[in-house]
């Protein structure tokens, strides 16, 4: 039996988003595109943006599956109804062939896997678009509407970029392009001019419970898991996946001691993300320390955090960021982290030594900014 291929828009642990059965908190982005749906102006590209994880790809497999089965919002006497609702009945055909992943009109473009290694590519190169040629020239004959998902156009590379944008400025009759975004600001700014944005919002915390109970999740921490995961259920999945609870607890307690740090634990934290098989510690690792910094620079504005995503936190973050210069210093320190965090993947820096530079360099604000 050979081994499933991973693919790189299903969250482990959590259904795929076209198998996702309903979408919570988006409601008024669904409500904007169902009016441009019902005034016949349908743009043929969409930009739908908002942080990962809110549900972004699942607006889009709906949105897919709706324009695929038209005839789901056929009047009585033939002519179209006003539509209400993305929701089609999954016993109808077309919703049945996006189930399946088979549906003759629908194209699917994101990061390839190598077909070395068997593991997925960083970036969606340009013949995963290539392919949108073939797909045209098949499913022309087939009639009907056509639609593409680019799940996520932050993972495009250049050649890529471009070949999407060429669609996007001789889109194919009755075709509909759906490009996710989680930082839009990254995109060529001519794909953002051709597309209309459809902005997702963060889930509230009602919301988010919802989603994470969709998805079969045992939450045993909600207020830590909402303080730390930001509206994001695809964040909230993979922190309960993988103990990031336990994890970010290790990490509050290394910089309770700070403006020091304890060096001994330091390293022991960072070995524990080198190494085959860490990959995924390493990530959550970066991630969960770039929470951390955001959550100093919030507190140096608007105080200590009304939920804690650990034991202690609130303390502490008032220490580390008692006034707004404090917030600056973190805030400024966020930004390098992430520029330096997307350099050292991509040249395959050691992960245990990013790690202990980035702690150092928390160690060194800390001592600007740390009320004794």
């Amino acid at each position: 039996m050979s081994e499933e291929l991973p693919e790189s828009d299903r969250i482990d642990g959590a259904p795929h988003p076209r198998e996702t059965q309903r979408l919570f908190g988006q409601d008024a982005a669904v409500a904007r595109f169902l009016e441009a749906y019902n005034s016949g102006r349908l743009h043929s590209g969409w930009l739908l943006t908002g942080p990962r994880g809110i549900g972004k790809a699942t607006l889009a497999w709906k949105i897919a599956t709706f324009l695929l089965s038209e005839d789901a919002a056929s009047g009585l006497f033939g002519g179209l109804a006003e539509a209400t609702s993305l929701d089609v009945s999954s016993e109808h055909p077309d919703a049945r062939l996006v189930q399946s992943g088979a549906h003759p009109r629908l194209y699917v473009v994101r990061r390839p896997v190598d077909e070395k290694t068997h593991k997925l590519k960083s970036e969606i190169t340009v013949d995963a678009v290539r392919g949108l040629k073939g797909f045209f020239q098949m499913s022309a004959a087939d009639g009907g509407r056509r639609v593409v998902i680019v799940d996520c156009a932050d993972e495009l590379n250049r050649n890529a970029a471009n070949a999407i944008l060429k669609e996007l400025e001789e889109p194919p009759t009755n075709t509909t392009l759906l490009l996710l975004s989680h930082q839009p600001s990254r995109l060529l700014p001519t794909i953002r001019s051709r597309c209309t944005e459809l902005r997702c919002a963060p889930l509230s915390a009602t919301d988010l419970t919802a989603a994470l109970e969709q998805a079969n999740m045992q939450i045993e921490a909600p207020d830590a898991l909402t303080a730390l995961c930001s509206g994001s259920a695809g964040d909230a999945i993979r922190l309960l996946n993988y103990d990031g609870l336990p994890l970010y607890a290790k990490l509050v307690s290394l910089f309770d001691g700070l403006p020091n740090i304890n060096r001994p634990i330091a390293l022991k934290l960072a070995d524990s993300c080198a190494g085959r098989g860490s990959e995924t510690r390493f990530a959550i690792t970066l991630d969960l320390m770039d929470v951390f910094i955001s959550r100093a620079a919030r507190a140096g504005l608007v105080g200590e955090p009304n939920q804690q995503g650990a034991p202690g936190e609130a303390r502490l973050l008032a220490r580390l960021a008692p006034h707004d210069v404090a917030a600056r210093h973190w805030a400024e320190l966020q930004q390098q982290l992430v520029n330096r965090s997307r350099h050292g993947k991509a040249v395959n820096l050691d992960p245990a030594s990013m790690i202990l530079d980035m702690i150092f360099k928390i160690e060194k604000i800390a001592q600007k900014t740390t009320v004794p």
